[in-house]
């Protein structure tokens, strides 16, 4: 198995630089799209551009133009919490209740056996071009396989890590190497948590070589966000026999500060109630773009149907941020991506392997998944979803603990 190694150890960043690559990549798009100035488009266009592109290139654009846009308080931990409502868990909950909708969750035959790999190919041209966008707001989206895309780069099974953290590679393939220690129970009670912290995120409307600048990608309406992908992700575990909740909270709406702070309010009221819980997915989609008109659809088709690729974020500890059992994230994590890619080649981008936490310290088994980007398909990311939860039913249900290991 080649091994790609980073041949330079990143500086240590400061924990601005820290929150600018890490968190407004995933967030800001939608944080500044809530301002009614369309006259504001190029600005935030142009900052979104070099927080991409960037790590480090888009610092100095934030401090000087955009300062006085971030609020402070979205940072700091404990302020804007809620007492979060818990969704009753019920295992004969009919399937058709929860499942989404034929248009909304296509299916095909891949995702129907897992009798070997997929095939997966790159992404067939855009088939929808005949909406009109005016040339003032028209912008390009570029599709791309991101698979094996960025530096720093250790592999591990089929799967890529991207290191973004001061650790040397030989630490983190050894921590890797040991496998995911997550191991289901025999018990009817919900052992997965889906959420969202960032419930209204949405696609664009149509599989387009174009997009519409003034586009916002969030919707409070559940038949059109995250809570649609999250849908077909738990439909996949239950359909394996796995006890699972799915909270629908928008705890991004009607403010995004302090999305964060509710969301971990939510998940330590399911862990309080359902301490059988043993993984908690956060369910995204990311933002890409590279240029001021020019947003990143990473994409790739499986058995002739296209789906948005999928990236995993987990965060490691610096020291200062109260995350002590990261590591089991992280075997949890590769385990996964090597899972999926040996269920759906290419389907995941590189793990994104940062110095930050999105409420991982609460509990092991925590992740996020980032679901294609605002330039891919509601469809699309409802595909990847089901696709990624069979393969998560799989290595779960491998991964149970038998009664042999319990009279241990």
């Amino acid at each position: 198995m080649n091994k790609h190694v980073r041949k330079h150890k990143p500086a240590r960043r400061s924990p601005f630089l820290l929150t600018a690559i890490f968190v407004l990549p995933l967030s800001l798009i939608a944080a500044f799209s809530l301002s009614p100035d369309v006259g504001e488009l190029t600005e935030k266009a142009a900052l979104l551009s070099a927080m991409v592109n960037m790590p480090e290139g888009s610092i100095a654009l934030l401090e000087s133009r955009f300062a006085d846009k971030i609020d402070e308080s979205y940072y700091r931990e404990g302020e804007n919490q809620v007492a979060s409502y818990v969704e009753p868990f019920d295992d004969d909950e009919g399937a058709d209740s929860q499942a989404p909708s034929e248009e909304s969750a296509p299916t095909s035959s891949a995702s129907e056996s897992m009798d070997g790999p997929a095939k997966t190919t790159d992404p067939s041209p855009a088939r929808d071009n005949s909406h009109q966008i005016s040339e003032e707001y028209r912008g390009t989206i570029l599709q791309e396989n991101m698979s094996g895309s960025g530096t720093n780069l250790i592999a591990y099974g089929e799967g890529l890590l991207r290191n973004y953290t001061e650790l040397p590679a030989d630490e983190i393939e050894s921590i890797m190497e040991q496998g995911m220690n997550i191991h289901l129970e025999d018990t009817p009670e919900p052992q997965v948590l889906i959420f969202h912290t960032h419930a209204t995120e949405s696609y664009e409307p149509y599989d387009s070589e174009n997009y519409d600048m003034r586009n916002t990608w969030r919707s409070t309406d559940n038949t059109n966000n995250m809570i649609v992908v999250g849908d077909a992700l738990e439909q996949a575990l239950k359909d394996a026999g796995i006890g699972v909740i799915h909270d629908r909270t928008q705890h991004d709406y009607p403010s995004y500060n302090g999305a964060y702070e509710r969301s971990a309010e939510t998940i330590k009221s399911y862990l309080e109630k359902y301490p059988t819980i043993k993984v908690a997915l956060d369910v995204h989609r990311d933002a890409i773009q590279r240029e001021e008109d020019l947003i990143v659809k990473p994409t790739i088709e499986v058995d002739g149907k296209k789906a948005a690729q999928l990236m995993i974020i987990t965060g490691s500890d610096d020291g200062t941020m109260n995350v002590p059992k990261w590591r089991e994230n992280l075997r949890f994590a590769a385990s996964l991506q090597d899972a999926i890619e040996q269920d759906t080649p290419q389907l995941t981008r590189p793990i994104f392997f940062c110095y930050r936490k999105y409420n991982m310290d609460l509990t092991t088994g925590s992740l996020l998944l980032e679901f294609g980007s605002n330039a891919n398909t509601l469809d699309e990311s409802v595909y990847t979803a089901q696709l990624v939860g069979k393969s998560l039913a799989r290595l779960l249900n491998e991964n149970r603990e038998t009664q042999q290991d319990v009279e241990k």
